[in-house]
């Protein structure tokens, strides 16, 4: 009986104008990894249409609340790196050419899986830092963890109002 799944993951911007403690809904992707869940999938199963892979009135939901509530929600291409490590500035210099406009390593495996099941998908990204070279930041599990924990009340409560509002 599930037909939507909301994600949120953490990622680094790399807007000058979206600043750490921001919310970002995903409008699309870049799958930098280039990889997929579905590979050893037999059939045409496996070949999923991912126009739309972040359900449009989903997001237009999510847009609606956030300025219903006063709060800010960016909207922007959330670009995939395989992880656990940072990366380098050459890589966000690359990402921001390809038009990416946050980065993780998250989200877009799980993006394909649930539309391959045929699932609406709503993603958000915490903004805990600017991408590696853009600031002093020192990068850090430790430090998306301190930025998580600093804006977590914010985005959890409008997280929750989205939630309510679902169809």
């Amino acid at each position: 009986g599930c037909h939507t799944l909301v994600q949120t993951n953490a990622a680094g911007s790399l807007r000058t104008d979206m600043p750490p403690q921001s919310l970002m809904v995903l409008t699309d992707h870049l799958n930098l990894v280039q990889r997929s869940p579905l590979v050893g999938t037999h059939g045409n199963e496996r070949f999923v249409n991912m126009i739309d892979a972040y359900y449009p009135e989903l997001k237009r939901l999510a847009v609606h609340t956030a300025h219903t509530y006063g709060a800010t929600l960016f909207e922007g291409v959330y670009g995939w790196f395989l992880g656990p490590q940072f990366e380098t500035p050459a890589e966000i210099r690359m990402a921001k050419l390809l038009g990416a406009d946050a980065v993780g390593m998250s989200t877009v495996p799980e993006t394909i899986l649930a539309r391959h099941l045929g699932l609406r998908v709503l993603a958000l990204s915490f903004i805990t830092n600017f991408g590696a070279g853009m600031s002093t930041e020192n990068l850090s599990h430790a430090h998306t963890l301190q930025q998580a924990k600093a804006g977590s009340a914010a985005a959890s409560q409008l997280l929750a109002h989205i939630i309510a509002k679902l169809p």
